[in-house]
């Protein structure tokens, strides 16, 4: 049986790319906790991002690249502090 392993890139850089507030792209994305139309909770090299909006829609996540693109209507961006190690929603989902 093969075996896929998922290096995560040390240092990878963080960007946002926000176009007219309705679309974001995001760089250095390690994970994401929890997502729905209202809410995108991401977390970062530098800390946990919170996007909110209207319609928000997640188009391409890459964890390997570290890529998140999504679409809406864009009216916040917020940073908090860095995660605690508790796990997120994917890994909580396939423990």
């Amino acid at each position: 049986m093969a075996e896929l392993k998922i290096e995560k890139k040390a240092g990878m850089p963080h960007n946002l790319i926000l176009e007219d507030r309705k679309k974001l792209v995001v760089s250095g994305v390690e994970d994401v906790d929890s997502f729905d139309e209202q809410t995108v909770v991401a977390y970062t090299a530098v800390g946990e991002l919170m996007i909110k909006g209207e319609g928000l829609h997640i188009n391409k996540l890459s964890l390997e690249t570290g890529e998140l693109t999504l679409d809406g209507e864009i009216a916040s961006l917020t940073y908090t502090e860095n995660r605690s190690s508790n796990g997120s929603f994917f890994s909580k989902l396939f423990r």
